[in-house]
């Protein structure tokens, strides 16, 4: 296997994009990247997205979002791994660096939720619980997070207020992060008054 690394970045703003598509974003960031690096194209594109095909109703993200980035000819593929969609398409760009397939790959993570309404856009987050055991109950994805939060707690002996430097760290990052949705610091008394979602989870969580 190869030695693999990262050698350039692009991200857009994290908003409510009306605007602008899934392959429109898509393409943004890739270009940002490859301006980063100074790279024309690469060898292929792994786009990481779940709730295309659900909420946008397009599916073969991969070749739109390459198409829209100019990046014409070359290997592209949307991977699917519910949250961690993103994650499984840095992945495969790994594997394709490390196992010698290609030498320069982009990897890409995109979605698009805010268009649609809340209802539609839970019932297509709940797709990613198990159809039979799960979601076909009517429980949600936030509900069984907080299923397995409490269980977590209840097995290592941890309140919610132990939890609370995740957030106070996620939004203290995001101050200085032109790109955050939410530029502001908390601190642990706003996290204990946050609205509570799906015990023990809030909005802060």
């Amino acid at each position: 296997m190869r030695e693999v690394c990262i050698v350039g970045i692009g991200q857009t703003p994290i908003a409510e994009h009306w605007e602008k598509s899934l392959r429109i974003l898509g393409a943004e960031a890739i270009l940002a990247a490859l301006e980063d690096v100074q790279i024309e194209t690469p060898e292929a594109l792994y786009v990481g997205n779940m709730l295309s095909g659900q909420l946008s109703r397009q599916e073969n993200l991969g070749a739109l979002v390459a198409d829209h980035a100019g990046l014409r000819g070359i290997e592209a593929l949307k991977v699917e791994g519910a949250c961690a969609s993103g994650s499984a398409a840095l992945r495969m760009a790994y594997i394709a660096v490390a196992g010698g397939v290609h030498d320069i790959v982009v990897a890409c993570g995109v979605e698009k939720m805010t268009d649609s309404l809340v209802e539609d856009a839970t019932a297509a987050l709940a797709a990613a619980a198990d159809a039979v055991y799960e979601s076909e109950h009517g429980i949600s994805f936030v509900a069984l997070n907080a299923l397995l939060m409490q269980r977590y707690m209840y097995e290592y002996g941890y309140q919610r207020e132990d939890f609370a430097e995740f957030a106070i760290n996620a939004h203290r990052n995001a101050v200085n992060n032109p790109n955050a949705m939410f530029r502001r610091a908390i601190d642990a008394d706003a996290f204990a008054r946050a609205k509570m979602i799906a015990e023990p989870i809030s909005l802060l969580d």
